[in-house]
């Protein structure tokens, strides 16, 4: 009976020996890139309020002097995703087909803008060094007012310069005004003596900014780049419905104040979708760069939009006939 009872109990601990221990999803590592203002915030949020743990990513958030000036790192899947304007998305999707435009992001109703130092108006600003960012919203903006407002670019001295250095060129007396977007334009108009708001955007075109990924990347983990696009999603449902809580989160990451923050992100319209006017504001950066010869080739509107992600996970946000080629 000892025997018996014995290999009983041997055979007991064996089986229990090979029931499998229950093995957690690791969550997928990747990294996003944009600049430093509340357009962004769908990032912002997502990464201070959990929502990017929540859906199995495990994200590393890095800013750069722009958004657009972060899209180049998706060539050869430097980043997995960033986040900025038109004219980025067409010159780095010429580079590489990979760079595509997966949503767009945020409306900006009353965000770009040119400050000026002793400046009235763009009459005034004739002969005078304007600081702009090219490949940016900042460039977007200036050629959109060119236009709009009948503007000879001749009668004014281009100097390149990096939103985060506007403000600092334009008290050192570097440049006498800027083209840029918030914000660097309050920042501008409150820390430089004679500094003001010399014309904004509106009526000159409405802004938007797009989330880009690396196609190559979200086709080969399908999982993952789903789940990014879910946690736009959410994020921007948290800035719409809880907005203290996403403007909190918004001033932590970006270390701005409270009060401007959501006096800033007043300024924004903020939902994921892909729609008609999303692609009508890159035939309008189209336009701008042939207009100044630096779009390399033609624009292929069949390769640079990807709305799959979006369309798993919010079908009714895609709405949009492409360009005829």
């Amino acid at each position: 009976m000892f025997d018996i009872g014995r290999r009983s109990a041997l055979k007991l601990a064996a089986g229990l020996a090979v029931v499998p221990s229950v093995v957690r999803a690791q969550p997928a590592k990747i990294t996003i890139a944009t600049g430093v203002d509340p357009s962004f915030s769908a990032y912002y949020v997502a990464k201070e309020s959990g929502i990017f743990t929540k859906n199995g990513l495990e994200v590393q958030l890095n800013t750069g002097p722009s958004g657009s000036a972060m899209v180049a790192l998706l060539i050869q899947n430097q980043v997995q995703s960033a986040f900025g304007a038109e004219q980025a998305g067409l010159l780095n999707h010429a580079l590489d087909p990979n760079v595509v435009v997966a949503a767009e992001g945020a409306m900006l109703a009353r965000w770009y803008g040119i400050v000026g130092k002793e400046i009235a108006s763009m009459d005034a600003l004739k002969g005078k060094r304007l600081g702009i960012a090219r490949g940016s919203g900042s460039e977007v903006f200036w050629l959109a007012a060119v236009n709009k407002l009948k503007l000879d670019p001749k009668d004014y001295k281009i100097v390149q310069v990096e939103a985060p250095e506007m403000v600092a060129a334009l008290e050192r007396g570097d440049i006498d005004a800027y083209s840029a977007w918030e914000p660097w334009l309050t920042r501008g108009a409150a820390a430089v003596k004679g500094a003001r708001l010399v014309v904004d955007n509106v009526g000159i075109i409405e802004g938007r900014v797009f989330i880009y990924v690396n196609k190559d990347w979200a086709v080969k983990n399908r999982t993952a780049a789903v789940s990014f696009m879910r946690s736009m999603v959410e994020a921007t449902d948290v800035i719409n419905t809880k907005r203290d809580q996403a403007a909190a989160d918004v001033a932590k990451f970006l270390k701005l104040d409270l009060p401007l923050t959501k006096q800033l992100m007043d300024k924004l319209s903020f939902d994921v979708h892909l729609d008609q006017q999303s692609i009508g504001n890159f035939q309008i950066a189209e336009a701008q760069l042939k207009s100044i010869g630096r779009l390399p080739k033609p624009v292929s509107w069949n390769t640079l939009f990807y709305p799959d992600l979006l369309r798993e996970v919010a079908p009714s946000k895609v709405n949009y006939k492409l360009p005829d080629a």
